[in-house]
């Protein structure tokens, strides 16, 4: 090991390595289960650190796994073989907003929230908006292709990316799409890469679209008695020819830990909630207030609240991201999954998480993004406890299984990295995931880029417990 770490002092500062038992486990894990030690941490801060790192490491046959901050909830920064993390967090922030293309060239390091309050200088909005996006760095979002609450009309992280710079597996630079927003010239790589949790490069700058910000917005609360009428409301208000930036769900045991964490006014009594938010013109958020009026009273909307100002609106919108930090008090550990499914199906989700609850005897607790499908489905455990954990694999086995038997995927916004690798081919057949391992290994000869995520091991089965 001390020969490739001498070959790394050549040209990365001794600051920037690191080898100390504290420092490798403070890179150890994410924010999902299982943790690796790495042999070494390295923070790389510019591309040609980047390219001289990643050809030590194929030079002597070292993994590397590149992280950002480490939010990420499927295991895909984790260090599964030891080896080298590239550590791209801080790489300094460089922003170049281009306004009149409407594009904006972003290092990987920059906050994802950082895009978007730059873009809003000018008008303009970064659609794209998963949760973490205060703490989350672009260049992770652009490796789990991150979604977020306004991908239900405005799409997730790959349909902004129209271009990347990467330092391939084996050390060289190429660049990807452009700076139009057409390009059709050959393969497209962009889309390749974004979505591929680090396994075919290393991303050391990104150009993105921007839009124009919407000019008015219109939240929307809805109470229902029951879950399944709920689902139901959601498929009927997008079928109607609405399309809201956001339809956020909530079951009853979400608004309960809410309120329980920090009082927000909402309806604790209630089955579940629908939050609804319109962008657009004010007047034709005027007309869609009422259609959707409408349709929540025609099937059974026990109660709606439309706020009257910007702060009664917040209070609503915060209590949503409440959701995650309060159900998280309830017991010491969350299993946070993000299965998705066709929208229609949504109904039948719900019922087949209800089952599932009571067949293994787990508090589930469900929120997420029902507009487009895609549901988080919440098991609190204590992961100290071997035999609840037993039961809590089962339970996320079988949450998986529904959303592929309903026509859905494994994961829609999260990842795969290690903790969904083992249900691969339930999803894609045996021929699919083996197209998918030609890619990878014609991309990656060696075998060195962020090796263990997404592809199975053989035999490889889920475990949350400690074994």
């Amino acid at each position: 090991m001390s020969n490739w770490i001498e070959a790394l002092k050549k040209e990365i500062p001794e600051g920037q390595i690191m080898t100390e038992l504290a420092d490798r486990y403070s890179y150890s894990f994410d924010a999902s289960f299982g943790e690796y030690l790495p042999d070494v941490v390295v923070q790389a801060k510019n591309k040609q650190e980047v390219v001289y790192i990643v050809k030590v490491a194929n030079q002597f046959g070292i993994p590397i796994y590149p992280r950002g901050q480490g939010t990420c909830l499927s295991g895909g920064p984790l260090p599964v073989y030891g080896g080298m993390v590239l550590d791209l967090s801080q790489w300094p922030e460089q922003i170049t907003l281009n306004v009149e293309d409407l594009t904006i060239n972003v290092s990987p390091s920059v906050l994802t929230a950082r895009i978007n309050e730059e873009a809003e200088k000018h008008g303009l909005m970064y659609a794209p908006d998963p949760s973490s996006a205060h703490v989350a760095t672009i260049g992770g979002n652009l490796a789990e292709n991150s979604g977020g609450p306004r991908g239900l009309k405005y799409g997730v992280t790959k349909d902004f990316v129209i271009g990347l710079e990467l330092v391939t597996p084996e050390g060289e630079v190429i660049r990807t799409g452009g700076q139009t927003i057409k390009n059709v010239t050959g393969f497209d790589l962009t889309k390749l890469i974004v979505g591929s949790e680090g396994t075919l490069g290393v991303i050391t700058e990104a150009t993105l679209k921007l839009i124009p910000k919407p000019p008015a917005v219109q939240t929307i609360m809805v109470e229902f008695d029951h879950v399944r009428t709920a689902g139901q409301a959601i498929s009927r208000t997008l079928t109607s020819g609405i399309l809201p930036s956001k339809m956020e769900f909530m079951d009853q045991a979400c608004i309960q830990a809410v309120e329980n964490f920090k009082p927000s006014g909402l309806p604790v009594d209630a089955k579940a909630i629908v939050i609804i938010e319109l962008d657009g013109h004010p007047q034709t958020l005027d007309v869609e207030t009422k259609l959707v009026q409408n349709i929540m009273s025609s099937i059974g909307a026990t109660n709606l609240i439309i706020p009257k100002t910007k702060e009664e609106a917040d209070k609503i919108w915060h209590a949503r991201k409440q959701v995650s930090p309060a159900i998280a008090k309830i017991k010491p550990t969350k299993v946070s999954e993000d299965a998705t499914v066709p929208r229609s199906k949504i109904p039948e989700m719900m019922d087949r998480l209800h089952d599932i609850k009571n067949k293994y005897n787990v508090e589930v607790v469900v929120f997420g993004h029902a507009g487009d499908g895609n549901l988080h489905p919440n098991i609190l455990c204590d992961k100290r406890d071997q035999e609840e954990m037993g039961r809590v694999e089962q339970a996320v086995e079988e949450v998986f299984q529904a959303a592929i038997d309903l026509g859905g995927t494994l994961s829609g916004e999260h990842g795969i990295g290690t903790m969904k690798a083992p249900f691969m081919e339930k999803e894609l057949g045996e021929v699919g995931l083996d197209m998918m391992k030609r890619i990878k290994d014609s991309w990656d000869p060696n075998g060195i880029m962020n090796p263990g995520k997404i592809f199975p091991e053989k035999g490889q089965k889920l475990v949350l417990t400690d074994e």
